[in-house]
């Protein structure tokens, strides 16, 4: 951050040496280090003339043009009238009438002032202190300076804080510590080169850089991203596309923050390209980390039911169905397990493949080792037919004799019935007849 740099004084950063423009690389090493806007002040003027001072007054701060004259002796009045440093500098910059090349010389300058200055300001400073210690003035405390010119030094100061803008490209583009280093370093090489300076040139090779550095971060933040949510393998394919695509918007909004000028969209479609293949890397790596895990998991599970293969615990008669329901049960077993990813099936059934002969096998010698136990459950199985079909005519007979028995009990109850009925009807029939004759004598 730019509020962690630290000067003990302002650092040429372009130097002259030998006629030939070199770049101070300790300078460009701070100025790369300012990841934040920067805000350019350029102090130039004549030798001598308090540039050195000024600069480090406002070094560690933040394209106006503001006019710093160092004339002790200017009287700041125009047709006996005072005047502002401000008016001052905008009646000096005002063209003469005529058009001879005399005059267009004088126009020029300040007609190129007025076209690429819109906002100027003019500041005066009075003689900073004795003239015996100006040879020290940038060693010199503020006590020991004039207090005018401290307080014009300090009014100047305030307007460059408070009034600089930052560095902005055409497009309004910030500049800031590194694209500032890319900027000089195009702009010394031209130079040196015999080229001409040009802006476009220097945004397009400026472009170039942090349009590449641009991806680079995107595909920094995408890895980041990817390797803190992504747990391989997942469940589904869906599961790790949605997190790709929705890492691989951030990543592309990383980099449309920190590109510029991306001419159709050559860098955002290479960002595009490299994400396609590290999503298709990421479900290489998804299927193969199923793979391994389901692996793991059968040998687990179906571990202990091999080594009961090896002792011969399933060759025996019966085996093999005892040894269908072991693998059965194993394989809820392992449908249970969470995690396993999109190769669970598959390595599942190469797996159960790979055991075909295993459980033929056992088949075989259950096949063999039965046959003569199956003969005599047979022959069990058609005596105990025999003897239930005899236990059935049995309980028939006994039932046919018990309904007999039960028939012969019902008529003879029925002809006792009767008899005691007809007992009864005699008796009565008595009774009646021996009613009537006593009748008939007690008539007589």
């Amino acid at each position: 951050m730019a509020s962690e740099i630290h000067m003990p004084g302002p650092m040429c950063l372009i130097e002259n040496i030998n006629e030939q423009l070199m770049i101070n690389q300790e300078a460009l090493k701070i100025l790369s280090a300012i990841t934040q806007p920067v805000v350019v002040v350029a102090i130039v003027g004549l030798y001598r003339t308090g540039k050195s001072y000024l600069m480090n007054k406002l070094a560690g701060k933040k394209h106006d043009l503001v006019w710093t004259l160092r004339d002790f002796f200017l009287e700041l009045e125009i047709d006996e009238q005072v005047i502002t440093a401000d008016e001052y500098l905008e009646n000096s910059l005002r063209p003469k009438q005529g058009t001879d090349q005399t005059v267009q010389n004088f126009n020029l300058p300040r007609l190129c002032i007025q076209k690429f200055f819109p906002m100027k300001k003019c500041f005066i400073f009075e003689l900073p202190s004795h003239r015996k210690k100006l040879a020290q003035l940038e060693t010199l405390r503020d006590d020991e300076l004039d207090p005018e010119f401290v307080q014009q030094v300090a009014e100047f100061c305030s307007y460059i804080f408070s009034h600089s803008k930052i560095k902005a490209l055409p497009g309004d583009i910030k500049v800031n510590g590194p694209r500032l280093e890319s900027l000089m370093l195009t702009y010394v090489n031209a130079i040196n080169s015999g080229d001409l300076p040009c802006m476009e040139n220097a945004v397009l090779a400026l472009a170039q850089i942090e349009n590449s550095a641009a991806v680079q971060k995107a595909i920094a933040h995408y890895d980041q991203q990817m390797g803190q949510k992504v747990q391989l393998p997942t469940e589904t394919l869906q599961e790790l596309l949605d997190l790709h695509r929705a890492t691989e918007r951030e990543a592309i909004e990383v980099f449309m923050k920190s590109s510029f000028k991306d001419v159709d969209r050559k860098f955002q479609k290479d960002l595009v390209t490299q994400l396609e293949a590290k999503q298709e890397d990421f479900c290489k790596q998804n299927l193969q980390a199923s793979s391994d895990r389901c692996s793991a998991l059968l040998q687990g599970i179906f571990g202990p039911l091999e080594e009961e293969v090896n002792q011969g615990i399933y060759s025996k008669p019966g085996g093999y169905r005892l040894y269908i329901q072991k693998m059965e049960s194993l394989k809820k077993n392992y449908y249970q397990e969470p995690r396993k990813g999109i190769q669970a099936e598959e390595t599942l059934q190469k797996y159960l493949m790979s055991k075909e002969s295993v459980s033929d096998a056992i088949l075989q010698t259950d096949l063999i080792l039965t046959a003569k136990e199956k003969e005599l459950e047979e022959a069990r199985m058609k005596a105990e037919a025999a003897q239930a079909e005899a236990q059935k005519l049995e309980e028939i007979r006994r039932q046919n004799q018990l309904m007999m028995e039960q028939r012969e009990r019902l008529h003879q109850e029925q002809v006792r019935q009767m008899e005691r009925d007809r007992a009864n009807w005699l008796a009565e029939q008595q009774r009646a007849q021996e009613r009537k004759i006593q009748v008939c004598c007690n008539c007589i």
